[in-house]
């Protein structure tokens, strides 16, 4: 595996916010160039984008062109972390996609950063960065 050069992990929202210019973006747009995402957040961010009526292209251009984040493969490890994080987690009603992202920053040993306040509650392990 090659060596990862991101210095946080992106979740979904994070992302999202700095992609459609929401409240938290400054912080999100500061990390690019060292940050990371997982598959599993970037199918999410691909799926909001639909549901909203934007273009994929447009995400992909962004990434190329703007956002310079490197994205992870979402691996048998991530599977199991994200599983073991449920019982943990599940109160404050993270999703799949939310413990996927928390997995690979406990693989990794890297923070989060998110936009769901949600996460500031979440004892497991992992830094939150929340941009809101």
């Amino acid at each position: 595996m090659a060596e990862v050069q991101g210095v946080i992990v992106l979740d979904a929202s994070a992302l999202l916010a700095y992609l459609l210019e929401e409240s938290g973006a400054d912080p999100v747009g500061e990390v690019f160039g060292a940050a990371i995402i997982s598959t599993v957040n970037l199918s999410e961010a691909y799926g909001r984008f639909v549901r909203v009526g934007r273009d994929i292209t447009d995400l992909d251009r962004k990434l190329r062109e703007e956002a310079v984040v490197e994205v992870i493969d979402f691996v048998e490890a991530d599977a199991v972390a994200a599983a073991r994080l449920l019982p943990a987690t599940r109160a404050y009603g993270l999703s799949f996609a939310d413990r996927a992202c928390l997995a690979l920053a406990c693989r990794l040993d890297l923070p989060a950063m998110t936009a769901d306040r949600a996460w500031r509650d979440v004892d497991c392990g992992v830094e939150i960065v929340c941009i809101r």
